[in-house]
């Protein structure tokens, strides 16, 4: 594995934001500045992807009426959420230069089970769904015990349970058969919108939360004698999601129905998977966990050197991913409301697709959880802005593969530019 880059942010963990500096001291000039030399060295992070994103809105937008409409967006925020979720489920794994196939299948084989525990032996739906993610868990223990203890690959052993899941799927349902998801709790969850004042209220406890840990992170550096960034930056952090945010809102909130009956509000979803990514990226960019996370995904070797038990650190991101990939799960049944034996199948090429269209480097020890939220966003306005257009959908797969390949090459020519090694060591 490359080297990693040692710098205060991460020796201190500070703000995850990308474009908000690097916790140096110096003016809104001095911080710019840096952050575009920053760029210039191949750091881009997710501005690529950003790109991608807005080139891809605008031309969307003229080639569809509808593509801009409150309805659209509130579909397409509510399409992406499985996706966004097993993306940054799979960037715990990712960072380690690790990989797991058999995500999407764990999230349907653990809604395999749910289902039928509900539907056949009729058990208690939440109950169900804690013994589908107790599930998941026993999933990532037995992934991180090959890896980590054993010493196996991580691409053969998730090859063999993407393969061998579809089995149990079938066994679990039954050849040819599915089962209708009749739980109005679940299916709410893709389906239902918040009330309109809830939406505000998230955003304002969105503000609230980034002032807070703006400050907290402020006063730990300070504790440690070194250098804040200027206090200016935080309010223009919490400004831009106030803003954002605000229009998002009000654009969910506008009435979106065909019919005499209203249809507003926040999706329910949205603030579930906001909720993921705010407490993943602290756990990644605040903790001692996160630190060691990138430590060994930058070379493994320093890491044990240094004391950090490298083998507890790659059986745990195994445990987190495939117990978010349960919630990714539980996202696409509830959104399709049919389980059946191939849920789970097609998706998880998309959402290492979407990580690494996001900036997470497949090479380990660099990529965040908000970079391949904002990869499955790509991937997602690639499908539903084709969908309105009534295009082929192979034509999905092509345009997907070759945004891939263009990121992938991206990520390599940052990494020789910043003086990174290509080769795994």
């Amino acid at each position: 594995m490359s080297a990693p880059t040692t710098n205060t942010t991460t020796l201190i963990p500070g703000p995850s934001d990308d474009l908000i500096g690097s916790g140096q001291e110096g003016g809104l000039a001095e911080q710019f500045r840096g952050w575009v030399s920053r760029v210039r060295q191949g750091e881009m992070g997710a501005l690529p992807a950003i790109a991608g994103f807005l080139v891809l809105a605008i031309l969307f937008s003229f080639l569809s009426p509808t593509f801009l409409t409150e309805r659209n967006f509130a579909n397409f925020l509510t399409q992406a959420a499985e996706l966004v979720l097993l993306a940054m489920a799979l960037v715990f794994v990712i960072l380690l230069g690790e990989i797991d196939l058999s995500a999407g299948v764990t999230g349907g084989l653990t809604m395999s089970i749910w289902v039928v525990l509900v539907d056949v032996t009729h058990v208690q739906w939440f109950l169900a769904l804690l013994i589908a993610f107790a599930a998941g868990l026993a999933v990532g223990s037995f992934i991180g015990f090959f890896v980590a203890k054993v010493g196996i690959p991580s691409f053969v052993v998730t090859l063999g349970l993407f393969l061998g899941f579809q089995g149990l799927e079938l066994l679990i349902i039954g050849k040819g058969g599915s089962y209708q998801v009749q739980t109005p709790q679940i299916l709410a969850i893709m389906n239902n919108n918040l009330p309109v004042w809830a939406g505000w209220l998230i955003l304002a406890i969105a503000v609230v939360l980034s002032l807070g840990m703006s400050f907290w992170d402020r006063s730990r550096r300070t504790a440690a004698q070194v250098p804040n960034g200027p206090l200016t930056l935080v309010w223009i952090k919490a400004g831009a999601i106030l803003v954002v945010g605000g229009i998002l809102v009000f654009l969910l909130n506008q009435d979106r129905s065909a019919s005499i009956i209203a249809i507003q509000g926040v999706p329910i979803v949205v603030p579930i998977v906001l909720a993921v990514l705010l407490i993943g990226t602290f756990v990644l960019d605040r903790t001692k966990f996160g630190r060691y996370v990138y430590a060994v995904g930058g070379n493994a070797e320093a890491a044990r050197r240094s004391g950090v038990n490298v083998v507890l650190i790659r059986f745990m991101v195994f445990v987190i991913c495939s117990f978010l990939a349960v919630g990714s799960g539980l996202f696409t049944v509830a959104r399709v409301g049919i389980v059946d034996a191939t849920t789970g199948k097609d998706i998880v090429l998309s959402g290492v697709a979407a990580a690494v269209v996001g900036g997470v480097s497949l090479f380990g020890g660099r990529g965040k959880l908000v970079h391949a939220a904002v990869g499955a966003l790509v991937i997602a306005v690639i499908t539903n802005g084709l969908g309105l257009l009534n295009l082929p959908a192979g034509l999905n797969n092509v345009i997907a593969g070759g945004v891939l390949v263009l990121a992938a090459t991206i990520d390599a020519l940052s990494r020789l530019r910043s003086g990174g090694n290509l080769l795994r060591r």
